[in-house]
């Protein structure tokens, strides 16, 4: 079994930071990309930043300059450092990983944490 589980979210005022942790536990060979994404209330999940084993990183443009994506390799766990939060930026934020399980025959699937909740306050 393979677990993503987000902590760090929580009710910031405009302006304000907040540091996102999703920490992959279980029976893990290799995590390729992790990056997280966000669904406000009435939309869809959308992509907020990934990065990928090797550090390369991409965000989505309503977050470059304010969140910052990084990720522990030997933790197996991935960060979203975000600062100058907006209220649009109130929404459930999940972590996903692709991860292969076995050494021996690896294949990567897609895991989701079960999302970390962000209020931003005007």
């Amino acid at each position: 079994q393979v677990q993503l589980v987000e902590s760090g979210g929580g009710l910031v005022q405009a302006g304000g930071s907040l540091r996102l942790s999703c920490a992959a536990s279980g029976s893990i060979f290799s995590i390729q990309a992790m990056g997280w994404y966000r669904q406000a209330p009435g939309k869809q999940r959308e992509l907020v930043a990934t990065i990928t084993s090797g550090g390369s990183t991409n965000y989505a443009d309503s977050v470059k300059g304010r969140f910052t994506i990084s990720r522990d390799n030997a933790k197996n766990t991935v960060y979203l450092q975000m600062n100058s939060l907006k209220p649009e930026d109130i929404a459930v934020y999940y972590c996903k990983a692709d991860i292969c399980r076995s050494e021996r025959i690896c294949i990567y699937y897609t895991y989701w944490g079960q999302g970390t909740q962000v209020t931003v306050s005007s």
